[in-house]
């Protein structure tokens, strides 16, 4: 019965004159006017009944595209942001995809931490190009339009990438702490199938994440305005457009990112306080540095992106503003150019195992 309600309902809106709406408020004056049509029928309780399922169904639908607000529109700024966006862009895919095919390619470098490290520099990659391409074309357009599904698979892979660099990096973090304070059960330890099961809960669990966040955030109505007030896809702003009651949804934002950052963050801090700790306890101030070296890099990029992710998601969603696009350019962007140069111009062994590759590709050459 009620399929068949909601057929009638559909059949009666498609003789009635369409009027795009606007706004919310545009919706309500919609289906006023369709309700008195039918005010005079001799069945006109069900006929209105099953035009409001359709109109509710209208306005949760009606929404097929958003716009973003961007950056800036002053257009001499836009072309900057486009040159220095383009500038990261390749900078970010050379630096990660160099490192992932150094680590294949160097044999000094087959181990567990650089297993890993080649796994952040793929989810890097993913992580820009979810991103910098689309706001790349949109800096040169005057309309920033992306339809709702491309909007939710930005969203569900921006969501992916982040949840899995976090997860990654706390990975990493239990390595580094293995190796300096179990050094010679370090083999043992991680092992190759230990790695494996480790990337692959990480891949799963940001999989989930993700997906908690996609079908959440597009089960609501949009029936208001369809401007995102940023450059890309995120819940904060996709929140504030929504004309449903968000509460539900900002809980799950602060538990959902909460439970990843926090189980992330925990691994991170408990390792290196066993890391520092067993630092102290080496009695040479050179073997105290050389232990540290081995954790600066990592411990450079954790600090840069646990710094962003409290700022942007772990507070209310009513108190984000503007300013937030400035941090987000530097979480989206900047971020992933980063880890590839924290871990090349911080590490000796990736700068030693990029020279002897190189030698030899030279020599090879000559």
């Amino acid at each position: 019965m009620a399929v068949f309600t909601t057929a009638v309902g559909l059949f009666l809106v498609a003789l009635i004159h369409y009027t795009p709406y606007q706004t919310q408020r545009g919706c309500e004056g919609a289906a006023t006017v369709d309700l008195n049509i039918f005010s005079s029928s001799t069945d006109s309780r069900s006929q209105m009944m099953a035009l409001t399922n359709s109109i509710e169904w209208k306005n949760r639908t009606s929404v097929t595209e958003f716009l973003f607000a961007g950056l800036t529109d002053d257009s001499s700024l836009q072309i900057l942001l486009f040159i220095f966006f383009l500038h990261v862009y390749i900078i970010t895919l050379l630096g990660n995809i160099g490192i992932i095919l150094l680590i294949r390619a160097a044999p000094r470098l087959h181990t567990p931490m650089y297993f890993f490290l080649s796994h952040l520099s793929f989810i890097d990659v993913c992580y820009s190009s979810t991103i910098t391409p689309n706001s790349l074309s949109n800096l040169l357009k005057d309309q920033k339009i992306i339809s709702i599904n491309g909007c939710a698979t930005q969203l569900c892979v921006f969501t992916f990438c982040g949840s899995a660099e976090s997860l990654l990096l706390g990975v990493m973090a239990y390595d580094r702490y293995v190796a300096v304070c179990n050094p010679l059960q370090y083999i043992l330890i991680i092992n190759k199938t230990l790695c494996i099961q480790l990337v692959t809960s990480a891949y799963i669990v940001s999989l989930c994440n993700a997906l908690i966040h996609t079908v959440c955030t597009f089960h609501l109505s949009f029936c208001g305005s369809n401007v995102i007030n940023h450059f890309y896809c995120d819940v904060p702003p996709l929140l504030e457009l929504s004309c449903s009651d968000t509460s539900v949804n900002e809980l799950i934002l602060i538990v959902v990112v909460g439970f990843t950052a926090i189980l992330s963050l925990l691994t991170i801090l408990i390792s290196y306080t066993y890391i520092l700790i067993n630092i102290l306890r080496i009695d040479s101030t050179k073997g105290r540095l050389k232990t540290f070296s081995t954790c600066s890099s990592h411990f450079t990029a954790v600090a840069i992106l646990y710094g962003t992710v409290i700022f942007m998601y772990l507070r209310p969603n009513s108190s984000y503003s503007n300013h937030d696009k400035v941090v987000s350019v530097f979480y989206t962007v900047v971020i992933p150019m980063l880890n590839p140069l924290i871990y090349s111009l911080r590490n000796q062994e990736v700068k030693g195992a990029l020279r002897k590759e190189l030698s030899i590709k030279i020599h090879l050459a000559s």
